[in-house]
């Protein structure tokens, strides 16, 4: 017998690039497991759990432009579906391979039969199944250039029988296409751009992931318009250091003054992003969208342009149109009030906590300090989100990756692996809430299976203190929002990781410089304060008036103690506020 299918495919994954399959083998997917082993070229990485196989492949994907990752019949493919709809919506080149049951068998309601045209048409950009041999390496084909092209994941499904067969040889079909063109606005609309921009008035910049690599480029503009400039959580790694015209993130995690600089701009500059809270969107000033999918432009808000173009690309071509700006009565004061508001942000770092209660602003601090200065660092969904926006530092090598669109728990340990797997010699954080890591505990025996050094820092709160705010701000008696926690330490020493426990404040620098200088996996249970409160970047009175009910309704049903623990753990904010 020749080269069989599952061989051809295997093939055209390495000469594509992909290093690593994320996989739980077994069934249906057994001849494409072989077919690595053969090859060679591809690890093999045997999670625990296939839908953290689906984020580490994110992750590989956002580090090294593709990713992949395999589920067997049936719960193989359901568990996938999470941590693809993840990469999906983070615009990762993830391609999944769904193994399923015999081509005979279809239709007939076979043992872990699964339609997987149904199952994952939401969360890809192609999702065909190969029925012949002569299919597969086309659609492999189709299925790679979607992913990479179109950022985002793509699904071929492979029956038991079609790997096993024969491969037919399809010269057409054995090459994924890398083209690089330069995407633009016309001459005509750039003019009309930069005459808007040139006019006197006040221009703010709000840079999203599609910004990052243009970070000089927007400094440059930036300076020459006297506009300071913010950006979302997805972006800041990439536009925020060496940059003297930056005002922090705006949206739930983000800071007062870059709401201000937003609302008191004439105009708004929106590069790059797809920012999905509209309420932080000004109504009245004269907004322009650029961006490089112009099926985006417009759905957050009212544009008065809407231009298609990758940043980069549209500013070089654009800063020549442009003249220097010498009013900076704006800009002076949006950077004067961002100092105001990051002093006011140490507060929370120099107040430590307590026993048992250390401040969570803190501990993402002392990260930030400690960490090399190319360090990864992944972050689990929730409170630990509001704390490494705000306290982790740029520096211009640092990478953060999160589930910042599909806003998923239990993100930040497998894509900790991912990152561990596609950039060895880099420090990999995983911060990590107690919510998250009990989803994915499994999966701390795939780190220390392959030996990763990676460093999970658990924010460990003892709730899932996101969902308690959102009660909290709309005046709702928190319920079932506590955890009952393991001991975090005992269950990775069980598992062969280096672990601690820090409950006390000033045991917080040594333990996590000892975690940092470790080899190999090490695990740090923070007991962080369970009352630490994020507030938005503005205040609405319904947030307050949902939190002094929320109070009101827990004194009446005599839980008085938590009431006072959470007024002594937020009165710096409540006196910002009130």
């Amino acid at each position: 017998m020749g080269k069989s299918v599952a061989d051809q495919l295997v093939s055209m994954l390495a000469d594509a690039g992909v290093k690593r399959i994320y996989a739980v083998t077994g069934d249906s997917l057994n001849h494409v497991n072989d077919a690595v082993r053969r090859d060679g070229r591809i690890q093999w990485i045997h999670v625990r759990h296939e839908e953290a196989g689906a984020y580490a492949a994110g992750a590989d994907a956002q580090l090294l432009g593709i990713g992949c990752c395999a589920g067997s019949s049936g719960p193989g493919h359901v568990h996938l579906v999470n941590g693809l709809y993840d990469a999906h919506r983070s615009g990762a080149p993830v391609l999944a391979i769904a193994s399923t049951c015999a081509t005979n068998e279809f239709g007939s309601g076979y043992f872990q039969e699964t339609n997987i045209i149904k199952l994952f048409d939401d969360c890809s950009h192609y999702n065909q199944l190969a029925a012949t041999p002569e299919q597969a390496p086309r659609m492999m084909q189709a299925a790679l250039q979607h992913a990479v092209h179109k950022r985002g994941v793509a699904v071929i499904g492979l029956p038991g029988d079609v790997a096993a067969a024969t491969a037919v040889e399809i010269p057409t079909a054995m090459r994924v296409y890398r083209p690089n063109p330069v995407i633009r606005p016309s001459d005509e609309e750039l003019q009309q751009l930069a005459a808007i921009l040139q006019a006197p008035g006040r221009v703010a910049i709000y840079c999203g992931l599609g910004a990052a690599a243009a970070h000089d480029e927007v400094v440059a503009l930036s300076s020459l318009l006297k506009a300071p400039v913010s950006y979302s959580f997805r972006a800041k790694m990439g536009i925020q250091h060496h940059n003297p015209n930056e005002v922090g993130m705006t949206g739930l995690l983000g800071l007062a003054s870059a709401y201000k600089s937003m609302h008191e701009a004439d105009v708004l500059l929106l590069l790059g992003t797809d920012f999905p809270y509209t309420p932080f969107i000004p109504e009245h000033s004269r907004i322009i969208q650029i961006d490089l999918q112009p099926e985006r432009l417009g759905r957050r808000a009212n544009l008065e342009m809407g231009l298609c173009g990758d940043i980069q690309d549209t500013l070089k071509a654009l800063l020549p149109l442009l003249k220097e700006k010498t009013d900076r009565d704006f800009l002076d004061s949006m950077l004067e009030f961002y100092r105001e508001i990051r002093k006011k942000l140490q507060t929370y770092v120099e107040d430590k906590g307590k026993e048992a209660a250390v401040s969570p602003e803190f501990v993402a601090t002392t990260i930030s300090r400690l960490a090399a200065t190319d360090a990864i660092f992944t972050v689990d969904t929730g409170m630990t989100n509001v704390w490494t926006a705000r306290y982790l530092e740029s520096t211009g090598k640092r990478t953060l990756l999160g589930s910042f669109n599909h806003g998923s728990m239990a993100n930040a340990l497998p894509q900790a692996i991912g990152a561990a797997l596609a950039q060895p010699g880099r420090e990999v954080f995983a911060l990590c809430g107690d919510g998250g890591l009990t989803m994915t505990l499994g999966d701390l025996m795939t780190i220390q299976q392959y030996k990763l050094p990676v460093k999970v820092i658990v924010f460990n709160n003892r709730a899932l203190g996101m969902v308690k705010l959102e009660m909290e701000v709309a005046g709702i008696p928190d319920w079932q929002t506590d955890m009952v926690n393991p001991d975090f330490a005992a269950v990775a020493q069980a598992m062969g990781f280096t672990a601690f426990t820090v409950k006390n404040p000033e045991e917080v620098e040594t333990v996590l410089s000892n975690a940092a200088k470790t080899a190999g996996p090490v695990l740090v249970s923070v007991f962080t304060n369970p009352d630490s409160l994020a507030m938005p970047p503005k205040i609405e009175f319904s947030q307050m008036k949902g939190y002094a009910l929320w109070m009101s309704k827990l004194i009446l049903s005599g839980r008085y103690d938590e009431v006072f623990d959470a007024v002594k753990s937020n009165y710096k904010h409540l006196k910002d506020v009130l």
